[in-house]
């Protein structure tokens, strides 16, 4: 796919969530890569991007960096944005067909958001 696409489809999955969620997200920045580099750590759930099938095992298909806002206090140094990258080639390779690209798309969204606002792998 196309990145101009690829990224058309996570805009759409970022304007369609509900809005009480969409108003409490400040200060973030999502970026789309082709793959994740080699360095990221592997600790990740399978919601956070790591598949359980033997063909794509460790495929990462995002990764939220940053602060939660649990974590986040006033007496905070000033930083830069938090971060969601989605790796646009891991997700394809996890999905056949377009539909199941913005199905993906979202899902990893939603889950890295949960990072965002403090949520744990469990929860």
């Amino acid at each position: 796919m196309e990145r101009e696409k690829f990224v058309k489809l996570v805009e759409e999955a970022l304007e369609g969530l509900p809005t009480r969620f969409r108003n409490r997200i400040h200060n973030v920045t999502v970026l789309v890569e082709n793959v994740p580099p080699e360095q990221l750590p592997r600790r990740c759930s399978r919601n956070a991007g790591i598949l359980d099938s033997d063909d794509a095992e460790n495929l990462v298909l995002a990764i939220f960096e940053g602060v939660a806002t649990t974590r986040k206090s006033v007496f905070d140094l000033p930083t830069g944005p938090d971060r969601i990258v989605l790796y646009q080639k891991n997700i394809e390779a996890v999905c056949s067909i377009e539909d199941e690209i913005r199905k993906e798309i979202r899902l990893t969204i939603v889950h890295e958001l949960g990072h965002y606002f403090g949520m744990t792998e469990a929860q």
